[in-house]
């Protein structure tokens, strides 16, 4: 009997939606129920044709048939069984990589609660407090791009309402497209997913041909 433990299996391998599981058990149901009518129905049509002279044969051939009805049921109903076990095994994988989804990231996390406790209990001057808190910043910041989390860069960039959210803007003579010229909070990415905009200041060309383009110029978020 297959034990209840196996090892850990990727996410893709039991990717079963529920309700191809219902429609392929009710499938399977039926094709049982429809052998176990055609065994009924053809030995009594096999009994019905049954002539004095033909007696013998007639029983020998109803028998094979119900025995081959009988075999046909039992694989059936086998069949169903290693369904249901393959179901309920594949629900149990996925619950369980639900649960622990995140324990790749939470494990990295560990290290940087263990700096922040040490600064804690540190007894240094405010600068040896700021250095330790750099370094806990840098050492998430990495921890963040193992796992393909990006900052948004923003601070000189070009305007991109993709990625940036304007709070405010100002006019600004140096500029000649809205360019982002203050962040008042970082945006990030993961891989090709925006996260969080950046919250950032947006310098506007004080030239009117460029404020009559309009298309480029950001809004400001009431």
């Amino acid at each position: 009997m297959e034990s209840d433990r196996q090892e850990p299996r990727e996410a893709d391998e039991y990717e079963v939606d529920s309700s191809d599981d219902q429609d392929l058990e009710a499938a399977m149901r039926e094709a049982l129920e429809a052998v176990e009518s055609s065994g009924v129905e053809t030995g009594t049509a096999t009994e019905s044709s049954e002539g004095p002279d033909a007696e013998g044969a007639g029983l020998d051939e109803l028998t094979m048939l119900r025995k081959e009805v009988a075999e046909l049921r039992d694989r059936s109903v086998r069949t169903l069984a290693d369904f249901e076990n393959f179901r309920k095994r594949a629900e149990r994988e996925r619950d369980e990589q639900r649960r622990y989804a995140g324990t790749e990231v939470l494990r990295d996390v560990l290290p940087v609660v263990d700096n922040l406790e040490r600064a804690l209990e540190s007894n240094g001057d405010s600068d040896e407090l700021t250095k330790g808190v750099e370094l806990i910043l840098r050492q998430v910041l990495d921890m963040l791009r193992r796992h393909g989390v990006e900052r948004v860069k923003a601070k000189g960039q070009v305007f991109d309402p993709g990625v940036h959210e304007a709070v405010s803007r100002q006019e600004a003579e140096e500029v000649v497209a809205p360019t982002v010229c203050e962040e008042l909070q970082a945006g990030f990415v993961l891989r090709d997913r925006l996260l969080r905009p950046a919250m950032v200041v947006v310098a506007v060309p004080t030239s009117p041909a460029s404020e009559d383009e309009g298309s480029t110029e950001p809004g400001v978020r009431s």
